[in-house]
């Protein structure tokens, strides 16, 4: 009787085991990660073609969404700083204006940088970081003879530094800067939501920007 309660129990086991070894399963993964590899390098080909190179950074190394391992004075974290007063780091987000994605850009500026579809662009984080890599150097190539003049002295009682003209930039165009320094800080334009150059400069002074800024 105990010889045949064995005979029972373990011919089950001795089927499972023979009809894995003559049609094993195979779980294949490698076309699915295929598709989705190749359709993700095609978007980033796709973004390349259309806001064109602006700079050699690795969008696929966690380090550059890392603000735990970089100096509190770095781009990184300029970058991010600016991102959420901007829209809380949303890259979907689009205010009462119509300014979108994470750094809130209105449509005049990203016309302006070479883009015109606005649903593209709130559905591509990796566009919208190239867009504002690109405006920052745009306002710096026309801001520059204003951050050599200024930078290090204090106008309207703000202490100018690089990334706070860039900052107040990004909040009033290049304009406004402009108007902020011809006036020796009297005119400081204020956002529809009541932000100022004054609070952008000194709340974003201080960066290192020469990872994206050539001297």
């Amino acid at each position: 009787m105990k010889s045949r309660y064995v005979f029972l129990v373990g011919l089950p086991l001795v089927l499972i085991f023979w009809s894995f070894s003559n049609n094993p399963l195979k779980l294949n993964f490698s076309s699915s990660f295929t598709k989705s590899s190749t359709t993700l390098n095609q978007d980033l080909c796709d973004t390349d073609a259309f806001i064109g190179p602006v700079i050699d950074l690795n969008y696929f190394d966690v380090r550059y969404y890392s603000l735990a391992i970089t100096p509190p004075d770095s781009f990184m974290t300029f970058r991010e700083a600016l991102a959420f007063k901007e829209s809380q780091g949303k890259f979907w987000k689009v205010n009462t204006l119509g300014y979108m994605g994470k750094y809130q850009f209105g449509m005049t500026t990203l016309e302006t940088l070479g883009v015109t579809d606005s649903l593209r662009f709130l559905r591509s984080p990796r566009l919208q970081e190239r867009v504002f890599i690109k405006n920052l150097q745009y306002n710096h190539e026309i801001l520059e003879p204003y951050i050599e003049k200024y930078a290090g002295k204090k106008v309207g009682g703000i202490e100018i530094t690089e990334s706070g003209i860039l900052a107040a930039a990004h909040l009033s165009g290049a304009g406004g800067v402009k108007r902020f320094f011809k006036t020796n800080g009297r005119k400081a334009n204020r956002d529809a939501y009541g932000s100022s150059i004054k609070t952008y400069m000194k709340r974003f002074g201080g960066y290192d920007m020469s990872e994206v800024i050539e001297p």
